[in-house]
């Protein structure tokens, strides 16, 4: 390890650190594959994620060896601004990132695609607060933690709103996901929005949950998005790429012991906690795919139309976003053309 190189004494803190240290590296080496492709160039595939229970099944396939001859490259990153930065620069070709996320760089001009809805969020985002807070109302005057993303805003603003109190009403701490850990036992913040693998290491730990993804069904979706030159030039890699994610979530379907064993020293959790993780999401498999983004009745362009109209009244988005054109639904219908 480079002796600049500084990492926490927490496990899974410490696992994150590192990791966002060589996707640094990784980094470096894919950044020029988006200028390189050609009829005669094979270039690895760049594919970012944060660190999240809902991208876990592409780690577990490359586990299992589905990866093994793909020029794909899984790069794990410290956060999900990270990924959309990546993204920005063309570091990365594709990343998974949550829908309000695609959302805002739609917005910005990058010219990207929802290519697969990886999960829908059913708990596995959650406020969590300090024993000695019992509801929502108790967090007027306190400090809040959260991630500058649109996801995390998006979380805090319901349940504000569901407690009847305004961003005023809270002190907001600004925290990349790689510090959520340190910053709740350090003392830093008294709440916090998070997500899946720390939620389950601070449940274990006395937090509770005041607020969670249940209570706004449908909204928070994580999708996998491709840049417009990845699908110019790698079409057939990424379905195959989405060949192995479905037989991943074969394997975790009907081996599942198995799965949670190869999934959980990534993440820093328990077979148990990491059981406990999955149960917070839906996993769409390729025909639920298809009925998402499928179709003029595809319901995640219904979804993102209903979220891009929220985001503009809550200020997240500054102008109108056509939802509907940011899905590529060529991979759900089995056409790679």
């Amino acid at each position: 390890m480079p002796p600049s190189v500084h990492l926490p004494a927490d496990p899974l803190a410490r696992c994150i650190g590192w990791r966002r240290f060589c996707a640094i590296l990784a980094l470096a080496g894919s950044a020029a594959w988006l200028t390189a492709c050609g009829p005669r160039y094979d270039p690895p595939l760049a594919v970012g994620t944060n660190t999240w229970t809902g991208y876990e099944p592409l780690y577990l396939a490359r586990d299992l060896g589905l990866h093994d001859g793909l020029p794909v490259r899984l790069v794990e990153l410290g956060s999900t601004t990270q990924s959309m930065d990546a993204l920005r620069t063309g570091q990365l070709g594709m990343a998974g990132l949550t829908l309000d996320e695609a959302l805002t760089l739609a917005q910005e001009g990058i010219a990207l695609k929802v290519v697969w809805v990886m999960d829908v969020s059913s708990g596995a985002d959650a406020l969590v607060v300090r024993p000695g807070l019992a509801d929502l109302s108790d967090l007027r005057g306190s400090k809040v933690g959260v991630e500058q993303t649109a996801v995390g805003a998006y979380m805090l603003q319901a349940a504000l709103r569901k407690a009847g109190l305004a961003s005023a009403d809270i002190t907001v701490v600004p925290l990349p996901m790689d510090e959520h850990l340190s910053a709740w036992r350090d003392g830093r913040v008294d709440a916090l929005v998070t997500f899946d693998p720390v939620l389950q290491v601070l449940r274990g730990s006395g937090a509770k949950v005041l607020f969670d993804s249940r209570e706004i069904p449908g909204e928070i979706v994580d999708v996998l998005v491709a840049r417009k030159e990845a699908l110019d030039c790698c079409s057939q890699h990424i379905a195959q790429l989405l060949q192995a994610h479905q037989r991943a979530l074969g394997h975790l379907a009907t081996a599942r012991e198995d799965a949670l064993q190869r999934m959980t020293p990534r993440l820093g959790l328990t077979p148990a906690e990491m059981d406990a993780a999955l149960g917070g999401i839906e996993l769409p498999d390729a025909a639920a795919n298809r009925t998402l983004l499928s179709g003029p009745e595809a319901r995640l362009a219904k979804s993102a139309q209903r979220l891009a109209a929220n985001m503009r009244e809550q200020g997240l988005l500054h102008r109108a976003v056509d939802a509907a054109s940011l899905i590529d639904d060529r991979f759900v219908r089995g056409n790679t053309r």
